[in-house]
């Protein structure tokens, strides 16, 4: 006779499916398994799927890369001990770029909680630091209550990781309370009225405007509401990283530029010369003030859905809390018509020629086996829709995209700016995958950073997702660290290791495997690799030795 008992496991998975979770991601254990059964053999009709990933860390990056896309709390499930542990990378990255998560891991038993046991360890202050709220559930009737805070802490701005620790006595005992009902999250009104009146005409007095368009920025609604202000005058923009794409191709002309780990792009110079800098959505993990505002005189108006973090060069005069879409919907009407002031029209051609000089590769030269950074941002370009999705690891790479590549929507070019965690893209890539299954993925690592999540290659084969995997392969160097080292101390140390054969490596998981061997063969490779069906890697040796003159605009702090 088959048990019928409802008991804790059945408490989460109902629980989250009435936060309307579709994918669970994690690695089964003895302490939280009977949860893996229910999400894997219950006859539930609006269960999550439950995605097997080859480790927690990735699967914890999966989840942030859920909630980066869709706004809504990405799921990661895992056992105890080192499977609750190995979370911690994947989480305080969720918590510190915004990306809401809610992790649930399995514990010992209620009675072990004390003692020197098999995988006991304090895994809810293990990850206090690192999650905006983090618990350990005691009694069983609680656990629904639990879940549904959890949730809504993850949720809500500043958006981030929440961690329940269930023990395992916990998740198989019986349960009688209900589960908290599907919740609708708080709506917030627009910021006070006559302070964004009051803002339009700061705005139209100043002589050089800009705004600043950060993470919380991005969101559909806030984006619509920009690029609503924008089709009807011409602010200039700059973002951030994670601000990428909230910019459309018919708005360009506002555009100057992303800022973020270098200085003295563009934009920095706008920001500079600005004598009113509006922040929408901004974050100072992003691009902290001091590096944009190094004298601590910028005059700063903040518009977001949180109080801001005041420190010494980010003392906003003005800020504008509350639902930031309808702040900037009843900002519009008084911005229509607006145009800079004749000689700020100068400046910003300057930059714009500044812009559009940057971006254009050198001629490849005979003999050359290596393809420079900016030939292979080039042909990702010509391949690469408004639709696709790019998510970017964190190396020498990784400035160069973020300095160069163009996207157009936002949530479709994820960069990790504020831990600047190694081994997100292949995760985030997956998760993007699940989310866009019609459109092709692409994911942007180097030789280095790759191998620390490259084991995803068969959870992606495994789904059958579309995935082009492009590997910068400089031979095999840590070559972000190993440029910084060099002109700091004239040389590197601990930045080598082997090589790997990436074709093979793919080819192993059951991916396809390309290599580009020579510059000329660039293009022709990512036709083939964009016209493949399934997962793709293609290894891509890259010429480096620009690198050491991109470093001299790196901030110091970044050295």
């Amino acid at each position: 006779m088959s048990d019928t008992t409802y008991r804790g496991a059945d408490a989460i998975v109902d629980s989250l499916i009435n936060h309307d979770v579709h994918y669970v991601f994690g690695l089964p254990g003895a302490k939280v398994d009977r949860v893996f059964e229910v999400l894997a053999h219950a006859d539930l009709p609006k269960k999550p799927q439950l995605i097997v990933t080859r480790h927690e860390q990735n699967a914890a990056f999966i989840a942030a890369g859920i909630g980066r896309i869709t706004g809504k709390p990405g799921v990661v499930l895992t056992t105890s001990g080192p499977g609750a542990g190995n979370l911690a990378s994947g989480l305080v990255t969720a918590t510190a770029e915004g990306d809401p998560v809610l992790a649930i891991s399995g514990q010992v038993p209620r009675a072990d909680l004390l003692r020197l046991t098999h995988q006991s360890i304090r895994s809810a202050a293990l990850m206090e630091p690192v999650t905006k709220y983090s618990v350990e559930v005691q009694e069983p009737e609680n656990l629904s209550e639990v879940i549904a805070n959890a949730y809504q802490a993850a949720d809500s701005s500043k958006q981030g990781a929440s961690f329940i620790s269930v023990p395992q006595d916990v998740i198989n005992a019986p349960v009688k309370n209900k589960v908290i009902k599907p919740l609708i999250p708080p709506t917030l009104g627009p910021a006070s009225p006559a302070e964004t009146t009051l803002l339009a005409q700061q705005i139209k007095t100043a002589q050089l405007p800009v705004l600043l368009l950060g993470m919380r920025a991005s969101s559909p609604e806030v984006t619509a509401a920009i690029r609503n202000i924008l089709a009807e005058s011409d602010l200039p923009v700059v973002e951030t990283f994670q601000g990428a794409g909230i910019i459309s191709h018919d708005l360009e002309k506002n555009f100057f530029g992303r800022v973020g780990l270098f200085r003295n792009q563009p934009g920095d110079m706008l920001l500079k010369r600005s004598d009113l800098v509006i922040t929408i959505g901004y974050d100072p993990i992003e691009y902290e003030p001091r590096n944009w505002n190094a004298e601590g005189d910028a005059r700063i108006i903040a518009i977001d859905d949180a109080a801001a973090q005041i420190d010494q060069h980010f003392q906003p005069e003005k800020e504008l809390v509350g639902d930031i879409a309808q702040t900037l919907d009843f900002l519009l009407p008084y911005m229509r018509g607006y145009q800079p002031a004749d000689n700020a029209k100068e400046y910003l051609d300057t930059l714009r020629e500044k812009l559009q000089a940057r971006d254009v590769p050198p001629a490849i030269q005979a003999g050359q086996t290596t393809s420079h950074p900016l030939a292979i941002v080039q042909a990702l370009q010509h391949h690469v829709t408004d639709a696709m999705t790019v998510t970017v690891d964190v190396g020498s790479h990784y400035i160069w995209m973020a300095r160069h590549f163009r996207s157009y929507e936002p949530r479709h070019l994820l960069f990790s700016n504020g831990m600047q965690t190694l081994g997100v893209a292949l995760p985030w890539a997956i998760a993007a995958a699940l989310v866009r299954p019609n459109t092709q993925i692409v994911s942007v690592a180097g030789d280095g950073g790759f191998l620390f999540s490259g084991q995803e290659l068969e959870t992606a084969v495994r789904l059958g997702l579309n995935i082009v995997q492009l590997i910068w392969n400089d031979g095999g160097h840590y070559d972000m660290v190993k440029f910084q080292e060099e002109l700091k101390y004239g040389q590197a140390a601990g930045t080598d290791f082997g090589p790997v054969d990436y074709v093979k490596y793919a080819e192993s998981f059951g991916a396809t495997g390309l290599r580009v061997d020579a510059p000329e063969d660039l293009d022709a490779v990512l036709t083939k690799a964009f016209a493949t069906k399934g997962v793709v890697l293609v290894d891509i040796p890259v010429d480096y030795s620009d690198n050491k003159a991109l470093g001299e605009s790196l901030l110091p702090d970044q050295l």
